[in-house]
């Protein structure tokens, strides 16, 4: 099972801090990651969007990448407003709202990543939850999380394969 976390943090320079001690606990084998980005919401609303290294550095290869790039892209750059369009979002979104990154959890994170605010987005999967949460308690972050399941994870992968 994997977890799809958002850290949400009120300051640029906290996000930036657990962005970088959350490469430090991949480094240390408290979380293992398929994905990670940081995520800052400039003042206008605008969304900008950094991963460490290349894209696929972190991960269990393409089609994962593949996978946590969508969801950053709907979590933070598919409009409300005329949300589905086309065979490949329709059916995404029709399998999303199936697994724990339904409306309510992406509507969650809209409302706690806004404009002036940045996030870390990660993908794990394995985490030693307390050693993490501890590593990161200073940072003051708001945590928005969901779980995917291994079944859900591979349906996800093929939606984004069959449709691509």
């Amino acid at each position: 099972m994997a977890d799809l976390i958002v850290l949400a943090f009120d300051s640029e320079a906290d996000a930036e801090g657990a962005y970088k001690k959350v490469q430090e606990l991949e480094n240390d084998l408290i979380v293992q990651l398929s994905g990670l980005a940081l995520v800052k919401v400039d003042d206008e609303g605008k969304t900008h969007v950094d991963y460490p290294g290349p894209v696929g550095k972190v991960g269990a290869g393409a089609a994962g990448g593949a996978l946590f790039g969508t969801l950053i892209g709907i979590l933070f750059f598919v409009p409300i407003a005329g949300l589905i369009f086309g065979g490949l979002f329709g059916a995404l979104f029709a399998g999303l709202d199936k697994t724990g990154l339904d409306a309510a959890f992406r509507d969650r994170v809209k409302a706690t990543v806004t404009a002036g605010k940045s996030a870390v987005v990660l993908y794990a999967v394995k985490i030693t939850e307390d050693k993490f949460a501890a590593a990161l308690r200073p940072f003051n972050g708001t945590v928005v999380q969901t779980s995917l399941s291994e079944e859900v994870e591979r349906e996800l992968i093929d939606d984004l394969g069959a449709r691509a």
